[in-house]
C-alpha cells in the first residue's frame, strides 16, 4: 500500500470528516457525549477502497480527539483496527472500552 496525502475536511456541525475523490465522499462520522467522542462509522465508497483514505480519515479524527483532549469510545471496526495497528492512539480510547 502506498502513502497519500489526502484533504480531509471537518465538518463540526454534522460531526463528520470526509474526503472527496473522484466525485466520491468517504467519511467518518461521530458523536460527542461530555468529554468523549464516539466514531460510529468510517466508510469509503467500493471504488475509493484501498488507497488510505478511512486511515486518513481516522488519523484525523484521532488527532482531533488528541487535540480536545477527549477520550475516545471506536465503536467502528474499522476505528479500532486503526488504532490496534497505531499504539500512538490507544491512550486516547477509554479504557472500559478495550
Amino acid at each position: 500500500m502506498y502513502e497519500t496525502q489526502y484533504a480531509v475536511t471537518h465538518d463540526e456541525d454534522n460531526h463528520r470528516f470526509t474526503v472527496t475523490e473522484d466525485g466520491l465522499t468517504a467519511e467518518l462520522n461521530y458523536r460527542i457525549s461530555d468529554s468523549e467522542m464516539i466514531i460510529t462509522h468510517v466508510g469509503v465508497p467500493r471504488p475509493l477502497e484501498g488507497r488510505g483514505i478511512g486511515s486518513a480519515l481516522a488519523k484525523a479524527g484521532l488527532e482531533y480527539a488528541r487535540q480536545q483532549e477527549m477520550t475516545v469510545v471506536p465503536i467502528c471496526s474499522f476505528a479500532r483496527s486503526y488504532i490496534d495497528r497505531n499504539p500512538q492512539y490507544q491512550s486516547l480510547v477509554r479504557k472500559s472500552w478495550e
